[in-house]
């Protein structure tokens, strides 16, 4: 019997491989078109960014008047859009669907004050988180004294008030077991439940209890360089999508670098 020499077999090996590995990428890669393409990929060649957010979230994002957005994640998202030769398309959600419309595709990448939570990441990616912003209670003045802990609010007498949907709401309903709860819809007029005494106590993130503090004269964050739980704060992506969430954290690494981050910060928290 005639036997193969050596490197006619190693060869053919080498070969075998080759093949396999061509034909296993052509399986795997995903195309610019197909539902696998990555987002890096498809808001270039759309030249738009589309952005889902409440909307209803100062100083991160908040829909005036006109229908237009402001606020710190507004200007970023300005910077990132452009960085991508992309133009920033806003899609108003709410802070209940801003998770389910992100997963089923109606954005590309979701912002305005998102709070990193592990129930979020179960179906989504975040990326680096660019704020440490915790749980801060905000309340009359003149009653900042009466709600310095969790324990201290978690009183039958103290009306708390909070917005559905989000992690206001979750740290409302885990932590607050004898204090009367109630939901208020409305995250752009929930302030004004304190001024009218409708309600006692919000806790939210100590930087919408920062600026919500300069906009309502008679309200006040309570405390807010100690916050009563840590928090983060990041941009929501679509799960899986590594090569889009690569791109986001190094842009916002070289933005924090180069001190245009802290600008856009100091504009409105200073």
């Amino acid at each position: 019997m005639r036997h193969a020499s050596s490197s006619t077999v190693v060869t053919s090996f080498v070969a075998a491989v080759a093949a396999a590995v061509v034909l296993a990428g052509c399986a795997s890669a995903p195309s610019a078109a197909g539902p696998g393409a990555s987002h890096l990929d498809t808001v270039q060649k759309a030249a738009v960014l589309r952005i889902c957010t409440p909307g209803d979230y100062r100083p991160f994002s908040f829909q005036k008047a006109d229908a237009s957005f402001e606020g710190i994640d507004v200007d970023l998202m300005a910077g990132f859009s452009a960085s991508l030769g992309a133009k920033p398309e806003w899609v108003k959600t709410t802070w209940a669907n801003l998770l389910p419309d992100l997963a089923a595709g109606k954005c590309d990448i979701a912002v305005g004050g998102v709070s990193v939570t592990t129930d979020r990441q179960k179906r989504a990616f975040f990326s680096a988180p660019y704020m440490v912003n915790g749980k801060t209670p905000i309340a009359r003045c003149a009653d900042v004294a009466k709600y310095q802990s969790v324990a201290a609010i978690d009183q039958p007498s103290t009306r708390v008030v909070f917005n559905p949907g989000g992690s206001n709401e979750r740290f409302a309903r885990t932590n607050f077991k004898q204090a009367r709860l109630t939901l208020h819809g409305e995250n752009v007029t929930i302030f004004d439940e304190i001024l009218a005494n409708r309600a006692d106590v919000f806790v939210t993130e100590s930087a919408e209890a920062i600026t919500q503090q300069k906009l309502k004269p008679g309200l006040c964050a309570v405390n807010p360089d100690k916050p009563l739980q840590y928090g983060e704060m990041a941009w929501m992506l679509p799960r899986d999508d590594v090569a889009f969430k690569s791109y986001v954290d190094q842009w916002l690494h070289l933005q924090q670098a180069g001190g245009d981050f802290q600008r856009v910060m100091d504009r409105w928290l200073k």
